[in-house]
């Protein structure tokens, strides 16, 4: 396989900070972009790497020498007047194998690019980008998908603010297929990818395909946009960001949980986000949860929504969540619904299948999707449903006391949690907790095995946090014969039964 690095640029915006250095070889960590870009693609058994140089061409090569050419094919070449990003690549695609990776030079990236070259394999697109979602679509270029990831249509900034447009961003990395560029290949206007290639193979018939992946990629090519990456490369932000590390996750609900429930929520004008959600969700972000969206959906099998316009809900909610400077990295819903009867269903998805929830499926294509780690995830809602499914999944519950908040008695089981709506949830997941698991690892050092332990709280459901800690880490360690947990006034039981 073969990469190819857009490495021509000038930096001029960066003049300030690297001198007269090619923006590539900008420092990251005591190493220069290049490099890591070069180590990340070798990595994942990318042995030939060509290099597209111009401004300060001769520093890129004598650092390749002097690495020498860490110890795989690189070749630098000359792309000659500045054609565009798509121009470069146009302009020397006979060095091009069958099928490879564009990379541009000035973007710090830590990706899983075996999970991301297997994709584009297995669907055999004409390209395939990289895209995710971040906290500014409404001054993003965006890309819309069909259901299965096909891409759709290509919405340049600005926007049209009538219109709810989902928040997915390119990230400016893409595995091409040769042969689909050759109809531009004599070409000499210069062309970016997004803005103008990409829109025109589509309308061409070309099939793009999207790959959504949180993971990162960030463009370094401003001052400040290169002290970011800087700071996240030495916190170690950008390493556990790769999908080839185990990842924690939050799992949001949708109706209830993120917005107003009111009932069956059949068109964009009903959707309302709940104050303090969109908050919430930006601070899962910032403490780096993959933000899942979980959501049954039987207005589709109803009869009363279509799958387009369950779209545009879902278009609304990434819209306002974006203003609001939060995201969600994937939205998986359900549309089937088991019941007969109702006027307008659609019989092919009046089924029972293993994705509506409480069955696990939607959190298990997730999990396999990001690879999650389930010791290290959270589950949020506001039904006994949302609890079955974290029981079922094996992954610890949170009840908000939003929406139907626990009393739909559908399923007999307790919540590991209760609070009363998801900015009090985002703060027991990333403030108490981590807490309460420092005092009581500190407690239990001093509880010797046969010890009998006494422990007190709050008779409000919200308030027991740490006994239900303390006997989740009791008994993990198996360090007492007997637990007698005395909460005053307060006697746990199933939510279904709670109030």
């Amino acid at each position: 396989m073969q990469a190819v690095v857009l490495a021509g640029g000038r930096g001029t915006r960066l003049r300030g900070r690297i001198g007269d250095l090619p923006k590539s070889l900008a420092n990251i960590g005591g190493k220069p972009l290049l490099e890591h870009q070069i180590v990340l693609a070798k990595q994942h058994g990318i042995e030939k790497i060509l290099i597209l140089v111009n401004h300060a061409a001769e520093q890129i090569v004598e650092f390749c020498n002097q690495r020498e050419n860490w110890g795989i094919d690189v070749l630098c070449v000359d792309d000659g007047a500045p054609r565009g990003t798509a121009g470069a690549v146009l302009s020397v695609l006979d060095l091009l194998d069958d099928d490879f990776l564009t990379i541009y030079g000035d973007t710090m990236l830590d990706v899983d690019l075996t999970r991301f070259k297997c994709f584009h394999e297995k669907h055999k697109a004409a390209a395939t980008i990289f895209t995710h979602p971040n906290d500014h679509p409404h001054d993003s270029d965006l890309i819309e998908t069909s259901e299965d990831g096909i891409v759709t249509a290509f919405h340049p900034y600005p926007h049209d603010p009538e219109f709810f447009y989902p928040n997915k961003v390119s990230a400016a990395l893409y595995y091409i297929r040769r042969q689909a560029l050759f109809p531009w290949r004599s070409t000499v206007t210069p062309l970016d990818f997004c803005k103008d290639l990409f829109p025109e193979m589509l309308l061409a018939g070309a099939e793009i395909r999207s790959y959504s992946s949180p993971e990162y990629i960030k463009d370094a090519g401003t001052p400040a946009r290169l002290d970011k990456v800087c700071a996240d490369f030495a916190s170690g932000r950008i390493a556990r960001a790769s999908l080839a590390s185990p990842q924690k996750a939050v799992f949001l609900d949708r109706d209830g949980c993120i917005n107003v429930d009111h009932g069956h929520i059949d068109r964009p004008e009903r959707f309302e986000l709940i104050e303090g959600a969109a908050a919430a969700i930006a601070c899962f972000n910032r403490a780096e949860y993959r933000t899942i969206v979980v959501t049954n959906q039987p207005v589709v099998a109803r009869g009363d929504c279509s799958i387009r316009d369950l779209r545009m809900i879902h278009n609304k909610m990434e819209s306002e969540l974006g203003r609001c400077g939060a995201f969600v990295d994937a939205i998986y819903f359900c549309p089937h619904h088991p019941d007969r009867g109702f006027v307008g269903e659609v019989e092919a998805l009046k089924v029972r299948c293993k994705c509506r929830k409480p069955a696990t499926g939607l959190i298990d294509e997730a999990v396999e999707a990001f690879n999650i780690d389930r010791s290290q995830s959270w589950i949020i809602g506001d039904s006994s449903t949302d609890i079955a499914l974290a029981k079922r999944s094996g992954i610890r519950s949170i009840l908000v006391e939003t929406g139907a908040g626990g009393l739909d008695s559908k399923y007999h089981v307790m919540p590991d949690y209760t609070v009363s709506d998801l900015s009090e949830a985002a703060k027991l997941i990333l403030t108490v907790h981590p807490t309460l698991i420092d005092t009581a690892s500190d407690l239990i050092a001093h509880v010797k095995p046969g010890d009998v332990c006494f422990v007190g709280g709050f008779p409000a459901a919200e308030r027991v946090f740490f006994p239900a800690l303390s006997l989740r880490f009791f008994a993990a360690a198996a360090l007492m014969r007997k637990l007698l947990l005395l909460i005053a006034g307060y006697v746990p039981s199933p939510i279904a039964n709670q109030r």
